[in-house]
């Protein structure tokens, strides 16, 4: 697993210096004001399918990792100005750079392995298998830019991290049916990264995978499968992997890190007054999980594993929203995998949420823990 130690990179840039290569210009995005109404929407595996009386058109394909396939909840949001949204918009702020001041990669460029010559061993990233095609992102790329628009083979991956939250998160970016672009709005949610797509400019909170201003509000997007490991351990397993190339078009401090010992410093929270929950530390690691209630389908049960905990023991059973979880440390990756018990025995990925401790329970304050 990462040890936070490692997400340091080499110099620190500080305020000022990262808002300029940042490359803050353009505009912010304005939010509605006024007072907000209620109304009623019905989510079926993930999709607004009723909202207003009015049916919404559902992509085929559809099934959020972490969710019940067949579920169908019934949810409030609010509307204020005729903008739909699940949040208080006061509670959305901004970060400081306009709409896609921190650019997306939307174009980007990878390298073999043996091209690799800024990565050391302990470098955090990505690593994504998908279509056949195995692919390291490093942090130390990311943090400049939290999107990329990838494709594997035919198919669109969104890949997102948040480097306030520590949160690396892979997305079918399927909006309408239809795979598409992402950006970065500028906005925060709980300190946590708040992205926009292109075909409908709703807002959508990485840590919630969901759609939480505009016409998309309330539909969640399919995580897909990842981890968050060195570039050493990955490039043992995958010699004929790649790795995201610094060559992405903007000029930046690649190797560098603008929020310097933000990662292992716990009083230092931006964008949130922290949790208040001391079950862990605000910047311990968690994988969480969002499954619906077996016994009332209309709420969701949440829980967080702390891999620390996890790796010490090998590997854990553990019962949860009615399902047997099987929490292992795979030591050739040095990082914790879930997994569901299925009744005939056989082990299904499960795609956890990793964030910061505080950013989880900041999200879902009645989750539990396992530590």
């Amino acid at each position: 697993m990462i040890s936070k130690s490692w997400i340091i990179g080499g110099g620190i840039v500080g305020g000022l210096g990262a808002a300029i290569f940042f490359g803050w210009s353009g505009g912010q995005v304005r939010l509605p004001k006024g007072e907000a109404k209620l109304e009623t929407i019905v989510v079926e595996d993930g999709q607004v399918v009723d909202s207003g009386g009015s049916e919404i058109i559902r992509p085929d394909k559809l099934t959020p990792a972490n969710k019940l396939i067949g579920s169908r909840v019934t949810k409030e949001i609010m509307v204020t100005d005729g903008v739909r949204h699940s949040v208080p918009l006061d509670d959305i702020v901004g970060g400081g750079p306009p709409k896609d001041g921190i650019p997306s990669i939307d174009k980007p460029k990878f390298l073999a392995v043996n091209q690799v010559d800024f990565l050391d061993d302990r470098e955090p990233g990505i690593a994504v298998s998908w279509q056949g095609i195995d692919r390291f992102y490093p942090f130390q790329i990311l943090v400049w830019h939290e999107i990329v628009n990838d494709v594997f083979g035919e198919q669109r991956v969104l890949i997102t991290y948040c480097p306030l939250c520590l949160a690396g998160i892979v997305f079918d970016p399927t909006v309408k049916g239809e795979a598409v672009e992402f950006g970065t709005s500028g906005k925060l949610w709980n300190s946590n990264l708040v992205m926009y797509d292109r075909k409908t400019d709703s807002m959508w909170s990485q840590i919630l995978g969901e759609a939480i201003v505009g016409e998309m509000t309330g539909t969640e997007l399919e995580v897909l499968p990842s981890d968050q490991m060195r570039y050493g351990e990955w490039k043992k397993l995958n010699p004929a992997g790649q790795v995201l190339s610094k060559d992405t078009g903007a000029t930046r401090f690649y190797g560098r890190d603008p929020y310097g010992d933000y990662y292992t410093d716990n009083s230092a929270l931006l964008f949130s007054k922290g949790s208040g929950d001391d079950r862990l530390e605000n910047k311990d690691f968690v994988l969480g999980v969002v499954w619906p209630d077996p016994d009332n389908p209309n709420q969701e049960l949440t829980k967080a594993y702390w891999p620390p905990a996890i790796k010490a023991k090998g590997e854990i059973v553990d019962k949860f929203a009615g399902r047997t979880v099987v929490a292992r440390y795979e030591a050739d990756i040095d990082a914790v995998r879930l997994f569901e018990r299925l009744t005939d025995g056989t082990l299904k990925r499960v795609n956890p949420v990793p964030n910061f401790w505080f950013s989880w329970v900041g999200a879902y304050p009645d989750t539990e823990v396992y530590k």
